[in-house]
């Protein structure tokens, strides 16, 4: 861990600052070949990819970082929370303001600053932590400034990972292994899903701690039987019966690198759910075949879905399949592969592709693969197999 204050134990941030430096040059570059003056990130994955800071205060009101060429990027905070923001980030620069009606005022007085009040600047109009009335907020103390929809600019850089990045992917891949592998020997008549819950994060707990503690889950959805008709259920009092299926995404964290999987089973026999999953298991071998640098995300997304045409089964897949991944894997305005998506894969991206298929009768059911983009096509950051665990 590079540490960026010494009087405060446990704080800092997770990488070189040189890292940091070099993905807001890129960023920069983007904001350039944009035609943007500027750029204010608010979005909190976005924030820790830039600075190492992951925005947790910014429910208050946004937390913009503002980024200029040629100027030191700027960190407009709370000031209840400026402590935390210089121990878990590497920005220098850092304006505050203490209540939310302060937040418009205080952020047009930085952009005046740097003689931006009627430039063009970007900001991220389609992602989370960012809302009309804060935009018009701004609009109201710079009346001239001429607002840009940079959604996708911060998203399209950190699309590519860098070896550091890549690295911590790995690290939690493992960890997401090991809940999977935890979760198929654990499952047995009468095993409640908040008990398989249980089971699974001890399990991470104890490897965590060999590894530093530094890597943790993320987020799950487990569900037996009938509840797998609820996506994005949370885990419940309810036990698996003989020949039921269980339902299992999980992902695990490292310096907020999350990596998903989908995985699923089979408690005895279940002829619906195993007929699902076996054409997932077709639709995934579509996709990661068709991985590959200079594929556009459409051609990615229909791949998967010429498998279910020819299936004659169109109907048991209703979302995209698959989208990029990374620091804050549920951001809008990531890459998304899904019909008309124009975005072209490039070697270094990283890419969740989860394949749930609903039956007639509302079962959720299917398998998954979590990839990395190579010249030689998609390598398999999972290593356990996307085939049906029957129990």
């Amino acid at each position: 861990m590079a540490t960026m204050s010494s009087a405060i134990p446990l704080t800092g941030v997770p990488f070189p600052r040189s890292e940091y430096e070099r993905r807001q040059l890129n960023v920069l570059e983007a904001v350039a070949s944009a035609g943007l003056d500027a750029l204010v990130v608010t979005a909190h994955g976005h924030l820790r990819y830039l600075s190492g800071y992951d925005g947790s205060g910014g429910y208050f009101a946004p937390f913009p970082l503002i980024m200029v060429p040629g100027q030191p990027s700027t960190f407009v905070v709370r000031q209840y929370d400026e402590q935390a923001v210089r121990s878990y980030s590497c920005i220098d620069e850092i304006v505050t303001y203490t209540h939310q009606q302060d937040f418009g005022k205080v952020c047009a007085d930085v952009l005046r600053r740097y003689g931006l009040q009627s430039k063009r600047i970007g900001f991220e109009l389609g992602c989370w932590n960012l809302t009309l009335a804060d935009v018009n907020a701004l609009q109201a103390q710079l009346p001239d400034l001429k607002i840009a929809d940079a959604t996708r600019l911060v998203s399209s850089v950190a699309a590519v990972k860098g070896e550091l990045e890549l690295e911590c992917m790995r690290d939690a891949m493992r960890i997401t292994d090991l809940a999977v592998r935890t979760f198929q020997s654990s499952l047995r008549e009468g095993v409640t899903e908040l008990e398989m819950a249980a089971t699974m994060a001890e399990a991470i707990m104890a490897e965590a701690s060999n590894a530093g503690g530094e890597v943790g889950l993320s987020g799950s959805t487990i569900l037996f039987g009938e509840r797998t008709k609820l996506p994005h259920g949370p885990p419940s009092r309810h036990p698996i019966s003989n020949n039921e299926p269980a339902f299992l995404e999980i992902g695990a964290s490292k310096h907020g690198y999350t990596v998903g999987m989908v995985r699923c089973a089979v408690l005895g026999r279940h002829p619906e759910a195993e007929s699902l999953h076996t054409l997932a298991e077709e639709v995934i071998d579509a996709l990661v075949a068709a991985v590959k640098p200079g594929i556009s995300a459409a051609a990615v997304d229909a791949a998967g879905r010429d498998v279910l045409k020819r299936s004659g089964r169109k109907g048991v897949f209703r979302q995209r399949t698959g989208y990029q991944t990374g620091i804050s894997w549920t951001e809008r305005g990531d890459l998304s592969l899904e019909p008309g998506a124009e975005d072209i894969l490039k070697s270094g991206m990283t890419l969740h592709m989860p394949n749930i298929l609903c039956s007639e009768n509302g079962y959720l059911f299917g398998a998954g693969a979590h990839v990395l983009v190579t010249e030689r096509g998609a390598e398999l950051l999972s290593q356990t197999p996307p085939t049906l665990y029957r129990a």
